[in-house]
């Protein structure tokens, strides 16, 4: 018998070596040259640098920046194609009647908030210049200050911000849910463009609102801001209103006018551009509303001092 050997002491009993019994074996003490290898790779293997983390961050940061950028690139050359279409040709239709109810629901429901809040600015603009004024005795600047201070740059910089987080998360939040509810598969299969019949109307309707909730907000800042001036610093109405008209140029109009303009159509095409890749059911239009409110205010924010920078190389101050 292999591996056996038998007892002159056991009367002809066999007894086995330990090696023979597979129940007692033990692994081998000694480990082979490629799993010392192995050990010593996975033991060495450290965590990523602080610096690696930073540029991976960085990197991912930069791309995503670039993919938002060439995503709304290529969203708002699709809509403009549609509403030059649809002004070019009366069989193309871009949805009448879906331009009016997103007028209403983003235009006229946005009325009083913007009120509001246009009044507040211009309130805090008079109160605030009085004090520095008064000491060079030009308090009755406040309103010169004020009219071109809010037709030129608060009036459509905050109104642009107040319809983000009024309009912009709705509308980001309505396409989002159409996506997660497979409602813009369906369009297609019915061979339905969801860019002409769910993201154009909503682009002319909020680039309508934000022209025309502007004049609204500069017309309520400068009457709040006199009401203050006039009442309590001490101003005379004639003078108030004088000066308004006085300092307040056409081009300080269309520049703010145009400033709307852009601003309602960066709004839009960021909210449609969020809802529209919306992923990951309630998680993803959680997401989409709150990517919207910020990419909208950051890219808002910059286009103002690109448009201050141009401005004033053009001489257009």
């Amino acid at each position: 018998m292999s591996g056996c050997f038998r007892s002159s002491r056991s009367h002809g009993s066999t007894a086995c070596s330990r090696s023979s019994r597979p129940w007692t074996r033990h692994w081998p003490t000694e480990r082979t040259a490629k799993e010392r290898t192995m050990n010593k790779a996975i033991t060495d293997t450290s965590p990523p640098s602080t610096l690696i983390r930073a540029l991976d961050r960085w990197g991912g940061m930069w791309n995503a920046v670039f993919a938002l950028f060439g995503g709304l690139w290529l969203l708002l050359i699709e809509v403009f194609t549609w509403i030059t279409r649809g002004m070019a040709d009366s069989d193309v239709r871009i949805g009448r009647a879906a331009i009016v109810s997103q007028l209403v629901r983003v235009g006229v429901k946005s009325i009083g908030i913007i009120l509001l809040v246009s009044g507040c600015i211009g309130l805090i603009l008079a109160i605030s210049m009085q004090p520095p004024l008064a000491e060079l005795g030009q308090q009755n600047k406040i309103a010169n200050i004020v009219a071109v201070g809010v037709f030129r740059e608060m009036g459509p910089l905050i109104a642009a911000i107040v319809l983000t987080g009024f309009a912009g998360a709705a509308i980001a939040a309505e396409i989002g849910t159409m996506v997660v509810g497979e409602e813009i598969e369906a369009l297609e299969t019915h061979a339905l463009n969801p860019i002409r019949f769910l993201v154009v109307p909503r682009v002319i309707a909020t680039i309508i609102s934000l022209f025309l909730l502007t004049i609204l907000g500069d017309v309520m800042a400068v009457f709040a801001s006199g009401l203050i001036t006039v009442n309590f610093l001490d101003v005379p109405q004639e003078v108030y209103i004088s000066n308004t008209i006085e300092q307040l140029k056409m081009s300080d109009f269309l520049t703010g006018l145009l400033k709307a303009a852009t601003f309602g159509t960066l709004l839009s095409a960021i909210a449609c551009y969020n809802g529209l890749k919306v992923t990951g059911g309630a998680a993803g239009v959680g997401k989409a509303t709150t990517d919207t409110v910020v990419q909208t205010v950051v890219l808002i924010i910059v286009a103002d001092m690109v448009f201050g920078v141009v401005f004033l190389k053009l001489g257009w101050t």
